[in-house]
C-alpha cells in the first residue's frame, strides 16, 4: 500500500500514516501532474487546496481519499462514488476552531473592531464613530445545527443571546435541553438580529441566501459565514450592504478563493479573513490524526468512522451489524452464481433482533454482492447502490416484527424476469453465518469456499451417485446438507467440498440420470 499526501496538513497526521505504509509527501502538484503519478497510490490525502477531479480519480487504483477538514466540495464525490472510492474526512477536528472563530467575527462586527483597529492605528481618536451593539438579549440565528452549528449556539447562549435556528435534518429532541428554538428558514431569516451559517456546501444549499432571502430580513441585519463560499449569493449580498439593508458581514470563505476579484472586499461594512476557521495549531493537528487514522482502517478494511459517500454505522453497532454485512455479500453472490435474469428489484426482509438496528450497511452488502458477479465494473460498498440505480434495480427494505429476543433472520428476495427467487440467512452465537433456505429448500448452510448446490427428484441413489463421482476424483466433502419440498419430490443437496471442481467433473455430475441441475459456487 502507498500513500500519497498532496497538501501540508499536520506532521503528527503524516507520521500516522508512515507508521503503517509507504507515505510520499508531494504539495503544489497541478491537476495534470497528480493525474500523472497518482496510479501509483491507493490513497489520497488532501486538505483544501488539492482539487480532485474526475479525471484525476479516473486515472487512478485509489481505495480511499482522506479530507484533513470538514468540506469536500474540492472533491468530486459522484466520479469517486461511481468508481468505487472511499472518501472519509474529519468533521470533528476543527469543531472548536470554527465555532470560536464565528463568535470572534459576531464580536469583531457588533463592536466595530477592525475599522476602530484600523482608525488608531492610522493615528486618528474617534469613538463616537464607533459605537457598537451589545450582544445580550439580541437574537442570533443559526443555518445548520450540525457539531459546529450547535458549538456556536453554546457559545452564544452564554453570551445571553437567544438562539433561532434552521436544519431540516435536525432531530427536535437533540437540542431540546439547549435553549434553542427550532424553525423554518423564513422565520430565522426574519427574526434574527445576526445569522451565521453552518450548512455544508450542496446542490440545496449552493445561494440558499439570494435576493428574496435578503428582502425577509431585518433592516441592519449582520450576517456571518464560516461555513463554504457559494451558501450566500455574492451580487445579492453586494446590492444588500450597498442598500444598508446588510449593516455588516463577515466572510471567512467565499465563492472563489482567493477574492481578488470581489468587490465585497472594497465596502467598509465588510469584515473578511482568509478562510481561517480551522486555522489554529490544535485544529490543524486533529484532523490531520483524524484522517489518518480513517485512512489506515479504510486501508486494512476496517470501519471507518467519518464515511462521506458510504452508510455510517455506530462503533457501538458495528460489531454486531458486521457478520450480517459478510452474510449479505455472500448471499447475494450465492444468488447471481446460481440463477440468471435481468434483475428489477431487490427486497431484503429484516426480522429477530436484527430490527431494530441500522441496516442500510447489510443491504449495501447484499447489492454488491449480487452485483459483483453481473458487472464488469467492481462493485464495493461505495459504489453498489449507484451501481444498481443505474441498471434500474429498486432496492427495498422491510422490517417485520418478531421481538427482539428472535435470532436476527435476513432474506433476501430477487425479482427477475424470469421469476422471483431467494435467500435466507442467520448469524448464529455472534459470528456463525449460516444460510438457511434457498427458495422454498430449507437448509443449513456455511457459506464459505466450494459449494456444490444439485437439484435432483428425492430419490435412493442420487447422493451416493454424486459422492462416488467426487471421490473417484479425489475430491473431499466437507460437509453435505439435503432440503426437499415433499417427499420423493424436488429436493436441494449443498456439498461443501475442499477441492476446485473442474469443469469437465461439473459436466459428468450433471449427466447422472435423476439430476435436473448441477451448480458449484464460490463464496
Amino acid at each position: 500500500m502507498k500513500i500519497l499526501v498532496s497538501d501540508d496538513i499536520a506532521q503528527e497526521g503524516i507520521n500516522i500514516l508512515k507508521q503503517e505504509y509507504q507515505t510520499d509527501v508531494k504539495t503544489k502538484l497541478s491537476e495534470e501532474m497528480l493525474a500523472d503519478i497518482i496510479a501509483e497510490y491507493d490513497a489520497l490525502v488532501v486538505r483544501s487546496a488539492t482539487k480532485v477531479t474526475a479525471k484525476i480519480i479516473e486515472n487512478s487504483n485509489l481505495k480511499v481519499i482522506g479530507r484533513a477538514g470538514v468540506g469536500v466540495d474540492n472533491i468530486d464525490l459522484d466520479a469517486a462514488t461511481k468508481k468505487g472510492v472511499l472518501v472519509v474526512n474529519a468533521p470533528e477536528g476543527n469543531t472548536i476552531a470554527a465555532s470560536e472563530h464565528t463568535i470572534a467575527l459576531l464580536m469583531a462586527l457588533a463592536r466595530k473592531i477592525p475599522e476602530a483597529v484600523h482608525s488608531l492605528k492610522n493615528r486618528i481618536w474617534d469613538r463616537k464613530k464607533f459605537i457598537g451593539l451589545e450582544l445580550n438579549g439580541k437574537t442570533i440565528g443559526i443555518v445548520g445545527l450540525g457539531r459546529i452549528g450547535r458549538e456556536v449556539a453554546k457559545k452564544a447562549i452564554g453570551l445571553g443571546m437567544n438562539i433561532i435556528a434552521y436544519d431540516p435534518y435536525i432531530i427536535k429532541q437533540q437540542v431540546e435541553n439547549m435553549n434553542i428554538t427550532v424553525t423554518d428558514l423564513d422565520t430565522v431569516l426574519k427574526e434574527a438580529d445576526f445569522i451565521t451559517f453552518h450548512v455544508p456546501l450542496t446542490k440545496s444549499t449552493y445561494h440558499m441566501i439570494g435576493e428574496k432571502q435578503f428582502s425577509m430580513m431585518k433592516d441592519g441585519v449582520m450576517l456571518i459565514n464560516c461555513a463554504r463560499g457559494g451558501i450566500i449569493d455574492e451580487k445579492a449580498l453586494y446590492k444588500a450592504m450597498k442598500s444598508g439593508k446588510v449593516a455588516g458581514c463577515a466572510l471567512d470563505v467565499f465563492e472563489n478563493e482567493p477574492p481578488v476579484e470581489s468587490p465585497l472586499i472594497d465596502l467598509p461594512n465588510l469584515i473578511a479573513t482568509p478562510h481561517l476557521g480551522a486555522s489554529t495549531q490544535e485544529a490543524q493537528i486533529c484532523v490531520a490524526i483524524d484522517v489518518a487514522k480513517d485512512v489506515i482502517r479504510a486501508l486494512k478494511g476496517d470501519m471507518v468512522k467519518n464515511p462521506v459517500n458510504m452508510v455510517h454505522i455506530r462503533p457501538e453497532e458495528y460489531s454486531e451489524i458486521r457478520p450480517y454485512v459478510d452474510l449479505a455479500e455472500k448471499m447475494g453472490s450465492l444468488y447471481t452464481q446460481l440463477r440468471n435474469g435481468r434483475i428489477s428489484e431487490m427486497e431484503m426482509i429484516y426480522t429477530g433482533k436484527i430490527e431494530k438496528m441500522d441496516v442500510k450497511m447489510i443491504t449495501t452488502a447484499g447489492i454488491k454482492g449480487i452485483l459483483s458477479n453481473i458487472l464488469q465494473t467492481p462493485a464495493n460498498l461505495v459504489n453498489a447502490p449507484l451501481l444498481a440505480r443505474e441498471r434500474g434495480i429498486k432496492i427495498i427494505e422491510k422490517k417485520v416484527s418478531q421481538g427482539q429476543d428472535m435470532p436476527g433472520i435476513v432474506t433476501m428476495k430477487i425479482t427477475t424476469d424470469k421469476g422471483v427467487g431467494s435467500v435466507t440467512g442467520q448469524v448464529l452465537a455472534g459470528t456463525d453465518e449460516r444460510i438457511i433456505a434457498i427458495d422454498e429448500y430449507k437448509i443449513d448452510l456455511i457459506p464459505r469456499g466450494n459449494i456444490l448446490l444439485t437439484f435432483h427428484r428425492d430419490r435412493p441413489g442420487i447422493v451416493g451417485k454424486v459422492g462416488t463421482l467426487l471421490g473417484k476424483n479425489d475430491i473431499n466433502i466437507a460437509y453435505m446438507q439435503l432440503g426437499r419440498k415433499a417427499y420423493r419430490g424436488e429436493a436441494l443437496m449443498a456439498l461443501g467440498i475442499d477441492e476446485n471442481l473442474p469443469d469437465d467433473i461439473l459436466s459428468e455430475i450433471r449427466k447422472i440420470d435423476g439430476l435436473e441441475n448441477a451448480v458449484l459456487i464460490k463464496l
